[in-house]
């Protein structure tokens, strides 16, 4: 019940940034649904094409589509009032990148992944829906340009991965890890980490 709980409101946190974004750029209101559902649900479809699930869980289950769906419209009425709300949307996003991230480790080690295959197919399941809202928008993608986000899906899952060999228990080992991606992720907000860029004059000019 605490891990649903908490992807749900992971799902509502990718999904409001996902809509945040797309009314910065001034799409329409089918635009910001349809951006906010990418990007809430993108690394779940990623994750499940990858192993070969089909059809993708969310299409089996309609709450997650009803729930993206309604923040996204909700975001799109009342996106001044959301705005200010940035520390706790980034709160909520950095949870449902830990709970993404571990719990698509999880599923990736139960259909029979390696450890390796698993722990780059939950990094995708928490980055996925970021990186498409992006490339949707035709932008590139954040997590490529900066801030310490990719780094703190992938320590979650290594976290996982090591549990599931030892073996420890499955539910206690997701909640840590999780639990570490938060952590991560929040304390890189919190003192500026950035991953290091090249200087303009590191590269020569094509």
């Amino acid at each position: 019940m605490v891990l649903t709980a908490l992807e749900f409101l992971g799902l509502v946190a990718f999904a409001a940034s996902g809509a945040l974004a797309a009314v910065r750029a001034r799409l329409d209101v089918f635009g910001v649904i349809v951006v906010g559902l990418t990007t809430a649900l993108g690394g779940g479809i990623i994750r499940d094409v990858l192993l070969g699930i089909h059809p993708p869980t969310t299409f089996s289950n309609w709450p997650y589509l009803a729930v993206c769906a309604a923040t996204a419209l909700i975001v799109f009425a009342f996106h001044p009032q959301v705005a200010r709300l940035r520390r706790a949307v980034l709160l909520a996003d950095a949870l449902g990148l830990g709970v993404f991230a571990t719990a698509g480790t999880t599923i990736a080690l139960n259909a029979g992944a390696t450890a390796y295959a698993a722990c780059l197919i939950g990094m995708t399941s928490g980055i996925g829906g970021g990186a498409l809202r992006d490339l949707l928008l035709r932008e590139i993608p954040l997590v490529l340009r900066r801030e310490i986000y990719a780094v703190a899906a992938l320590a979650g899952a290594v976290l996982v991965a090591i549990g599931h060999a030892l073996p420890l228990p499955s539910a206690a080992v997701t909640v840590v890890a999780a639990a570490v991606v938060v952590t991560i992720r929040l304390v890189a907000l919190w003192r500026h980490w950035n991953a290091p860029v090249a200087r303009p004059g590191d590269t020569d000019p094509l």
